[in-house]
């Protein structure tokens, strides 16, 4: 995570911590760089007239002005209990699970009542069995192809196919695909000039070439293949950008 983006994130974890505080040990192991960089961090977010402040003394730390914060979502016990599914199912092999961890405290920082309740007793009532990976490595690969989704820049995989042959691999990504609980990273591959869908398990190294990519439509790339009924979750319609409408040509 580069700095810009770190002091983005540094404001949000305050936000959801509201009314709480948080101490520089717990936001440095947060984002796992060491104190002195959360220090400065807070400084220049200060600098910079964002209104945290700190409290000193036994139970003090870092704050924001609760100005800032959003207001509760008044999520119903049937919602509450449904986001702690989907979070839970967000798992470490998922795309941005370190994404869905901020986005589930948050969302704990948000219920109240009833919600608050019935997610936490389900939640009390969800198990994982983690999957024997070298945790590390993996972070790396996630982090990469999330990072090249979002900016929409050119990846270099070190990939393994179903035979386990490995081959080096250019790609521009298009989008995500999950299918029978894996998840692949679709894109235009340079490499067979043709559209390729990538599970994430199997791609041992990612790296960015710092290349923007040409756009591509994730539709056209599965056209052909067995993916290509793929539609956009229901759960997402609501995220999806409103199409612009056309208009008419002049008489």
């Amino acid at each position: 995570m580069n700095r810009t983006a770190r002091l983005y994130a540094l404001v949000e974890e305050l936000r959801a911590a509201v009314p709480r505080s948080l101490t520089v040990a717990v936001l440095a192991a947060r984002f796992e760089v060491h104190t002195r960089t959360v220090q400065r961090d807070l400084q220049a977010l200060m600098e910079a007239g964002v209104p945290v402040r700190s409290t000193p003394g036994r139970g003090g730390g870092w704050s924001i002005d609760p100005a800032m914060s959003l207001p509760p979502i008044r999520f119903t016990a049937a919602e509450a209990s449904a986001l702690a599914v989907a979070l839970a199912a967000a798992d470490a092999s998922a795309p941005y699970a370190g994404a869905a961890r901020t986005a589930a405290q948050k969302l704990a920082a948000s219920l109240t009542g009833p919600a608050s309740v019935a997610a936490q007793e389900l939640a009390a009532r969800i198990v994982t069995l983690p999957s024997p990976t070298d945790s590390m490595l993996r972070a790396a690969v996630d982090a990469a192809v999330e990072q090249a989704l979002t900016t929409n820049t050119v990846l270099r995989l070190s990939y393994i196919d179903a035979a386990g042959r490995e081959s080096d691999r250019v790609v521009e990504p298009a989008g995500l695909l999950t299918a029978n609980g894996r998840w692949y990273l679709v894109a235009w591959c340079r490499t067979r000039r043709a559209g390729r869908g990538f599970r994430l398990d199997r791609i041992a190294a990612a790296a960015s070439t710092g290349e923007q990519a040409q756009p591509h439509d994730l539709t056209e790339l599965l056209l052909g293949s067995a993916a290509a009924g793929a539609v956009q979750p229901t759960a997402l319609a609501a995220l999806a950008p409103v199409p612009e409408k056309r208009k008419a040509p002049p008489r």
